[in-house]
């Protein structure tokens, strides 16, 4: 597929998370406020749906490293390419640096239960949402579970976001907009001032159609500490009349060294 151009936007820019604002994130060591790494995924989905369709979200892996961050107005070049295991998209900007990776396998019916699956059937913490830290983030306690709707206004907001304006997503939910949710399990639960994702795992099972409603379970599968930044592997579901449609690991620095 002939390698796709986008402007690499941050449309966070005013979120809770500071480390998507100018001021902040060059505390931290960076040129300028970060774009989403959901918004980067979106762009790396692009080449997949557009050839293979819905059948690229559904009975499939992505599996998303973010490696080096993008910032807005940039200008990223996208190329698919293969890979040992199925497909890879790449993203680099104009300096030649590679930014992100997406891996795309296809397993069939074969994805593994996860271990943290059986935790969501546990108590539910209380939606207090205190300020995140070490203590009060306990791998194995449930999070307080919630619904989400998948609304075309928002699904057409996520796939403008991601700069894609396949047809597609008149029908399905954007896979930027199902990563996103993976966010929100986080900020829901806790107050993150400056947080950065790192990586994720999406197990696409079933199609997710707009205007559908699913419950959205999460809980941390574990927490470690690595270079002074505190990490957090999350683990997400969506789930739909009891059927489980999506499911996501989820990493980040929760507390970035400083």
């Amino acid at each position: 597929m002939t390698p796709r151009q986008v402007i690499a936007r941050n449309h966070v820019e005013d979120s809770e998370n500071r480390m998507h604002s100018d001021e902040v994130a060059r505390r931290y060591g960076f040129r300028g406020g970060l774009v989403a790494g959901v918004t980067v995924y979106g762009y790396l989905t692009w080449p997949l749906t557009q050839r293979f369709g819905e059948h690229a979200l559904q009975q499939a892996i992505h599996a998303v490293r973010l490696i080096k961050p993008a910032y807005d107005g940039e200008t990223l070049r996208v190329e698919m390419e293969q890979a040992s295991e199925g497909l890879r998209a790449r993203s680099w900007n104009t300096a030649g640096d590679l930014l992100a990776e997406l891996e795309f396998r296809a397993p069939g019916d074969k994805m593994p239960r996860p271990a943290g699956a059986d935790a969501l059937s546990g108590p539910r913490k209380l939606p207090d949402r205190p300020l995140i830290d070490w203590t009060n983030l306990l791998p194995m306690q449930p999070f307080t579970p919630w619904h989400w709707t998948i609304t075309e206004d928002l699904n057409q907001t996520f796939a403008a976001q991601a700069d894609d304006d396949n047809r597609l997503f008149h029908e399905y939910a954007h896979p930027h907009g199902i990563l996103s949710m993976a966010n929100q399990a986080l900020m829901r639960e806790y107050i993150l001032p400056a947080w950065i994702h790192v990586s994720s795992e999406i197990r696409f099972h079933h199609l997710l159609r707009v205007n559908e409603t699913v419950a959205v379970e999460a809980v941390p599968l574990d927490k470690w500490t690595r270079r002074g930044h505190e990490f957090v592997r999350l683990y997400v579901r969506f789930v739909r009349d009891a059927e489980v449609t999506t499911e996501i690991f989820h990493t980040a620095i929760f507390k970035v060294a400083t």
